[in-house]
Parts: C-alpha cells; sequence; structure tokens
C-alpha cells in the first residue's frame, strides 16, 4: 500500500473514533441512550442522591459502637456508590448519603432493613404458632437464651460462585466470623455435626443451613439453596448488615438536592472545555505538528474517557473530577518528554521518520515509570481508602491508563501519518537548541532555605492559629453542626432566593454562615441550612426568624446537631492509604532504578509538597476550610509530583550510562535537570491552565479547591528540579568530596 494512502487512511481511523465517541457521548445508543454524556452518574455534591437515616433500638449506644457502625455501614453502602458517604446525627442516629440515585426505596430493598441477626439451633425454633420446622420467610419464637451467635461475631460476608470437582456451578455466601465468633463456631459446630442452624433477621428465618462437619478457622460456606445469584447475595448482604454492632431501625429516607449545585456543575464544565483549548492551543504553538497530534489524541481521550466512565457507572464527584484533571495533564506530559525527545533527535541530523521512532523508544522508560509509581498511588488509594478517596483513585486510575494508550499509540500513529503523508520538514516539528547547562547543583543551599522557610511559615501560622482558637479552618465535613430545615408546604417549588434567604435568616440569627442544600422526603419539600454548633439561644433566635420569614408554624422547623460526614475512620484510612502508597513507590522507583536513594529522594519531593499545600490551608484558613476536598486535593499532588520527579531521574540515568568515568556525578545531574527542564515547565503549565481556569470561573466551593492545587502543580514542578535529584546527590554516597564540589561551582561561575 502507498504510504500516503496508507497514512492518510490512519488519520481517518482516529477522526472516524473521535467522531463515533462524539456521537455516543452527546446522544448515546438506543432508546437507552446508553453512553451518553448525560447518563454519567453524579456525586451527591454535584447532582444529589439518596440519604437514608436509621435510629438505634434501645439504649444510646456508646460512642465506640456507633463508631464501629458507622464504620461497617461506609463499607456496606460502597457497593452501590465508592462516593457514599455515612455519618453521626446526634447521639444515636446514623445517616448514609448515596449519590448518583434517586429511587429511596429501591436503595432501600437493596440496602435492607439494618435489624438484629441471630443464629439458633432449628430444632430450637418455631413459628408464630407454636410449631416446629418453620419455613423460611416465617416469622419465629425462640428463647433469647438460646441464641448461640450473633451479627457482632462476624467479620464479613460475601456471595461468590463457587466451580465444583466435576465443573457444575453453584451459587455460595462464603462467611467469616471474627475472633470471639471464631471459637465460639468451632464448638458450637463440632458439637453439633449433622443438626441445623437457624439464621434469623428481625424474628423472621432466613435460613436454616446443615452443619456438615467441625469448622475451627472461622470460615465456613452457606451453599445447596441458591438457585439464582441474586439469592445469595441478598444473604450475604442480610448477614453483612446484621454485624453491625448496633441494631437500628430506618426512620426516614429522602431524595437530597446538590451541596454545590448545578452551577457548580455547569462553571465547573465550561471551565473544563475553556481549560482543554487553551491547552490545544499551548501545545500546537510549542510543538507545532507533533502538538496538532497531541490535541487530536487529547480529543480522543476524552471522548474514551466518558464513554469508560459510563460503562463503569463511575459515581463522578468534585474529587473524582480532580483525577481526570490530573490525568489529563499526565496525558499531556507524556507527549511533552516524547515530542522533547523527537526534536534531540532531529537535532543530531536524523530524519523525521527515524526521529519519531527513537523518540517514542526513548521516551517510553520514563512515562511507562512515571505512570506506574502514580498508578500504584492509585490502587492502594482505591484498596485501603473509602468515600471520595475511592473515588479519586478510580478516576485517576482509568485517566492514567487511557493516558498512556493515546500518548503512546494514537499519538504515534497521527506522527507517523504525517510522515507519511509528507509532512516531514523539520520546521513543521522543531529542533532541540543546544542548552547551555544550569548549575543546580551549586545552588542547593539556595533551595534548602527556600523550602525551610516554607515550613518556618507553616509553623508560625499554625501556632498564630491554634491562639485564635482552632489550627485550620474545618469545614462542617470535618467538624459536624448544627442542622436547621424548614419543611414548606406541598406544591412549593424551591428557587434559589429561598434558599438564599434561608441563609441570611440564619447568618443574621446566629452570626455564622451556614451550607444550604434542599431535599424532598416522600413529597415534603425541605430547605436545609448547615453550621457550625448553635448554642441554645441561637438555635431558638433561628428557628423563630426561619418560621417568621417563610410563614410557616415554628413547629415545622427541625433542629439536629450532626456529626462529620468526613469520618475519623475515613481520615485514617486516607492517611493509611497514603503512607503505605508512598512505601510502595519507594520500592518500585528502588528496584527500578537500583538504588534506595532515588526512592527515598522521590519521596521526600513528594512529602514537601504535601508541606506546601498543607501551609496554603494553613496561611489562608480564613478564605479556604479544610473540608473534604481537602483530601482529594492532596491526593491530586501525591499524583502528580512524583510523576514529574520519575521523568527527571529517568534522564540522571540515561546520561550516566553514556557519561565516562570521569565524568562528575554533578554534571550529570545539572545537565538531565537542564535537558528535561523545558518538559517540566511546559508540563507544569498545561496542568495548571486547566486549574487556573477551574478557579477563576468556578463557584466558591470549588474556587476553595482549585486554589490549592495550583500551589501544589508549581511546588511539584519546583521540588522536582530543585529538591530531589540534589537530594539524591547528597544521599548516593557518590558525590564529590567538598573541595571538587567547591571548585565545581565556581568553574560554572566563570
Amino acid at each position: 500500500m502507498n504510504s500516503k494512502v496508507k497514512g492518510f487512511l490512519q488519520v481517518l481511523l482516529v477522526i472516524v473514533l473521535i467522531a463515533a465517541f462524539g456521537y455516543v457521548a452527546y446522544a448515546g445508543i438506543g432508546k437507552a441512550h446508553r453512553g451518553s454524556a448525560k447518563n454519567i452518574r453524579l456525586g451527591l455534591d454535584l447532582q444529589g442522591g439518596v440519604s437514608v437515616t436509621y435510629q438505634a433500638k434501645g439504649d444510646t449506644p456508646s460512642e465506640q459502637d456507633m463508631k464501629d457502625t458507622i464504620y461497617k455501614m461506609q463499607r456496606r453502602v460502597e457497593d452501590f456508590s465508592t462516593e457514599a458517604a455515612v455519618y453521626q446525627e446526634g447521639s444515636n442516629r446514623i445517616t448514609i448519603d448515596i449519590p448518583g440515585v434517586s429511587n429511596s426505596k429501591e436503595i432501600l430493598a437493596k440496602l435492607g432493613s439494618a435489624g438484629n441477626l441471630q443464629f439458633v439451633l432449628y430444632e430450637k425454633v418455631k413459628d408464630k404458632d407454636g410449631n416446629a420446622n418453620p419455613s423460611e420467610g416465617k416469622e419465629v419464637t425462640f428463647d433469647e437464651k438460646d441464641v448461640e451467635i450473633d451479627g457482632k461475631m462476624i467479620k464479613e460476608a460475601t456471595a461468590t460462585r463457587r466451580t465444583s470437582e466435576t465443573g457444575t456451578s453453584e451459587n455460595v455466601v462464603e462467611l467469616k466470623f471474627n475472633g470471639k465468633g471464631t471459637k465460639k463456631f468451632a464448638t458450637l459446630t463440632s458439637e453439633h455435626v449433622g443438626e441445623q442452624f437457624a439464621i434469623i433477621y428481625d424474628n423472621k428465618l432466613i435460613s436454616y443451613p446443615l452443619i456438615r462437619e467441625a469448622i475451627e478457622g472461622g470460615e465456613c460456606e452457606i451453599s445447596g439453596g441458591f438457585q439464582e445469584f441474586s439469592e445469595a447475595e441478598e444473604l450475604a448482604s442480610t448477614l453483612r448488615i446484621g454485624a453491625l454492632p448496633v441494631e437500628l431501625e430506618n426512620i426516614h429516607d429522602n431524595v437530597v438536592g446538590a451541596t454545590l449545585g448545578s452551577e457548580a456543575l455547569k462553571s465547573s464544565l465550561i471551565a473544563g472545555v475553556i481549560g482543554f483549548i487553551l491547552v490545544m492551543l499551548f501545545m500546537i504553538i510549542m510543538y507545532r505538528i507533533p502538538g496538532v497530534a497531541a490535541s487530536i489524541a487529547l480529543i480522543f481521550y476524552v471522548g474514551a474517557e466518558l464513554l469508560i466512565l459510563n460503562g463503569l457507572n463511575v459515581t463522578l464527584t468534585l474529587p473524582g473530577i480532580a483525577g481526570i484533571i490530573l490525568s489529563i495533564g499526565m496525558a499531556v506530559d507524556a507527549n511533552c518528554i516524547i515530542f522533547t525527545r523527537i526534536r534531540e533527535e532531529l537535532a543530531t541530523g536524523k530524519t523525521v521518520s527515524s526521529s519519531i521512532k527513537n523518540g517514542f523508544s526513548k521516551a517510553l522508560s520514563a512515562i511507562i515509570d512515571g505512570n506506574i509509581t502514580t498508578l500504584i498511588a492509585a490502587f492502594v488509594l482505591y484498596l485501603k481508602g473509602s468515600g471520595t478517596v475511592k473515588g479519586f483513585a478510580t478516576t485517576l486510575a482509568i485517566g492514567i491508563i487511557l493516558s498512556m494508550f493515546t500518548a503512546i499509540v494514537v499519538t504515534r500513529l497521527l506522527l507517523n501519518a504525517f510522515a507519511a503523508l509528507g509532512v516531514t520538514d523539520t520546521k513543521f516539528y522543531g529542533v532541540q537548541k543546544e542548552r547551555e547547562t544550569i548549575n543546580f547543583m551549586g545552588n542547593w543551599k539556595k533551595y534548602v532555605g527556600i523550602s525551610g522557610a516554607v515550613v518556618v511559615i507553616c509553623v508560625v501560622g499554625l501556632i498564630f492559629n491554634a491562639s485564635r482558637g482552632s489550627v485550620l479552618n474545618y469545614s462542617l465535613d470535618f467538624v459536624g453542626g448544627t442542622s436547621t430545615s424548614i419543611s414548606l408546604d406541598e406544591g412549593t417549588e424551591i428557587t434559589d432566593q429561598m434558599k438564599e434567604d434561608a441563609l441570611n435568616v440564619v447568618k443574621e440569627a446566629s452570626g455564622l454562615t451556614g451550607e444550604v442544600s434542599t431535599s424532598d422526603d416522600k413529597g415534603v419539600k425541605k430547605i436545609t441550612v448547615r453550621t457550625t454548633a448553635l448554642t441554645e439561644e441561637q438555635d431558638g433566635n433561628v428557628r423563630a426568624q426561619m418560621a417568621a420569614k417563610f410563614g410557616v408554624a415554628e413547629e415545622k422547623i427541625e433542629s439536629e446537631t450532626i456529626s462529620a460526614s468526613v469520618s475519623d475512620e475515613m481520615k485514617t484510612d486516607a492517611i493509611i492509604a497514603t503512607l503505605i502508597a508512598a512505601v510502595c513507590m519507594l520500592i518500585y522507583i528502588w528496584i527500578r532504578f537500583r538504588k534506595f536513594a532515588t526512592g527515598a529522594s522521590a519521596v521526600f519531593a513528594l512529602v514537601h509538597d504535601i508541606i506546601v499545600v498543607f501551609t496554603v490551608y494553613v496561611v489562608a484558613s480564613s478564605i479556604i476550610p479544610v473540608g473534604s476536598t481537602f483530601i482529594a486535593c492532596m491526593l491530586t499532588i501525591v499524583g502528580y509530583s512524583i510523576n514529574d520527579t520519575i521523568v527527571v531521574f529517568d534522564r540522571i540515568r540515561e546520561n550516566r550510562k553514556k557519561a565516562s568515568a570521569r565524568t562528575e556525578l554533578a554534571d550529570i545531574i545539572n545537565k538531565s535537570i537542564t535537558e528535561t527542564l523545558s518538559r517540566s515547565i511546559n508540563t507544569s503549565i498545561t496542568t495548571f491552565i486547566m486549574v487556573f481556569v477551574l478557579a477563576l470561573i468556578g463557584v466558591s466551593s470549588v474556587r476553595q479547591f482549585a486554589i490549592p492545587l495550583i500551589v501544589g502543580i508549581i511546588s511539584g514542578c519546583y521540588s522536582s528540579i530543585c529538591i530531589a535529584a540534589p537530594l539524591w546527590y547528597l544521599l548516593s554516597n557518590k558525590g564529590q568530596n567538598k573541595s571538587n564540589a567547591v571548585s565545581y561551582s565556581k568553574k560554572n561561575k566563570k
């Protein structure tokens, strides 16, 4: 086939795929419009969803029991959405917010009633009429003293399909007990082999499996009675809910409005489109024909990203959008690495086709290492995190894998196609000019001074804030507060003005600013304002003025004390996940670069960037609160910073192999940083553009997220250039002695 024809067909293929992605993203497929961007599930903060409130039965449970219950419920509801939030209200209530759904009855049916789970020998159970051998689904009676095991002893229950030795498939429920349950279950099964256990949920018999043998490991299977897999899932769900430390009952469920609102979503989308266009223009101006190829590949990336988010039913929230922004930045980063390599090859006199081939080959290791380290972080965050952490990890992982594909496959296909079509003049690609090596190593003490000054500012800011009452400005997500709700007459349409009026009333009556949301509780519409904890006097003022403003009886004004939606367990999960991710990245970098100092330096640079961003929250505490987006921002920096550092280390590794034994290590490092400098700056600029437009156009809640992220992007570029490599030099034990370092510094000043 003629090379020009082949090149034309390659370009046509990519354009057709983009057009197909665009059509599906806009219109969807079939009557259900599957794949349409409008069908992407949005989180509570962007779209709203279902809120279910449970209340503990009996006496007020202990604080520890409530915490344990919240944590287990959080894990449970993540089956519906990774962005689901579970938090405490008052002393004995738990609320579950599940985004991306609107049918509360359907959710309740799947979630099940969080009741009381008990295990009793089947022979000791009778139906409500006193008859023996009751059937499944029947209400039963038994003596409480005959309860052998309760839900508190169950650790985990999972529905699965098991393939027997004969090749047949069977639906089973795998059950695991905690330490106490393991001992109790081992004793009971050894004493009652051949008998049946009745599993009772809220006095209703749900199953009575046969004890075939003594079970001592704390793990067993329930099998034989599940014709459909859904039946096994239903039992497993019941067992998980029944394992809660506190017995709960559903008291109300409702559909809630978005906390960020449609305006936040609309402004974020507009900012994303503007930022994306600016990034494409920047790439075309900086890299010419390769920039055109990268822009087309990025359009391909966005279309594919929308389809994947839709296909996997990913729930998209603000932290999830952060993951997408980060992955777009990394997609551009891969292109910048490749294009810089192509220009370097052209500078040696090679042809365009040969330079494209060599450029991709030499850039591959840096791209793979950088993306794998970030994937490691995403994987650990998904496994160990919860709530928004899980959502962030999901979108980040999808974006990284997709961005690697578009950079390595789609961009390469387009560049080869352009070359085949005759676009082979080097002026369309640019030739790397000879760059004067910058003496980064000679200035490492200055960099330490700059970073040290940031740490000092952070510490001073913390002390100053502490003297004023709180080290950080925690939002309601972190500290909880008071929820004040007004029930409106049937048929009333809630307007933006009404929500603003509610906020103003609360501010006038209490002197506190709040967050407003709306809900529909079984047809009764409500406006809810959340503030920090109100005193009894403030609460009375708010209720009275709210009733007067909206012309309703004060009895229709409800107020409750609510706990933080970002639970202690969620914070702990995020911290532990980040630490594990850092250790895993350190090990990977250590293996790939064969030096522990390399991994340690990269992780230290990452910690440096986290401290810099944290300092923003400390210094600007009056305008940037620490809320749920704080976790997302920190996680974004973790993913971004490490990738930038890897590129610098990859070039150092390459140049060391080419250098002679007499070449000083400081020379190699300075040369490597200088060669990757334009890539580091250009990548930071493209990511900066995306986030800056978000900060410029977005609503205040989005801006509070974007501003620290901008600082993190700048810090990530700085630490990769000025912190990571010099630190590696000092830790490597292969640096020069003091006299050599001084003479080297003087030599470069001439």
